[in-house]
């Protein structure tokens, strides 16, 4: 797994997704698991085999968001070359052939919420924007065929 940048928000809702699994899931199916162990017999215990699966689940989550937090570096937006469009830039681009102007926030895969206007950076548009100057032209091989769209402007927040 590579290194990925994030921006201050979304480091921060990983490590409360992860503080969150840890000090609050984490006890409360040690405790079916316990409750489940009380009750008897665990050969036959179905709520004591769906606890300790839904551990099992748990500790995997907590393990993979650990490593994506190790691999997890904050983009600082003051060393970067603001001219092009890369990680963390908020890009407008209008479509060529329709003129519909639209704005979006690259960011990293998991930070991606279109309702939100942020687009995954390794999404065919955010690889196809990535690099480009203001002015420039992006052609994109979308679902729905060949794109152009004309970078108009580039911004870091």
């Amino acid at each position: 797994m590579g290194v990925s940048y994030y921006s201050k928000e979304g480091l921060e809702k990983l490590k409360k997704e992860l503080e969150q699994m840890k000090s609050i899931e984490r006890p409360k199916i040690s405790q079916q698991i316990a409750e489940a162990r009380d009750k008897g017999d665990l050969s036959e215990n179905a709520e004591y085999d769906a606890a300790k699966e839904a551990q099992g689940l748990l500790e995997m989550k907590i393990s993979k968001l650990e490593e994506t937090l190790s691999n997890a570096r904050l983009m600082d937006t003051s060393k970067i070359d603001t001219s092009k469009v890369m990680v963390l830039s908020t890009v407008t681009i209008k479509n060529k052939r329709n003129g519909a102007q639209m704005t979006y926030k690259l960011v990293s895969e998991s930070e991606a919420d279109l309702k939100s206007g942020k687009i995954s950076i390794s999404s065919p548009i955010g690889k196809g924007l990535s690099g480009k100057h203001v002015g420039e032209t992006a052609e994109i091989q979308t679902p729905a065929g060949k794109m152009e769209f004309e970078i108009l402007d580039i911004k870091f927040d």
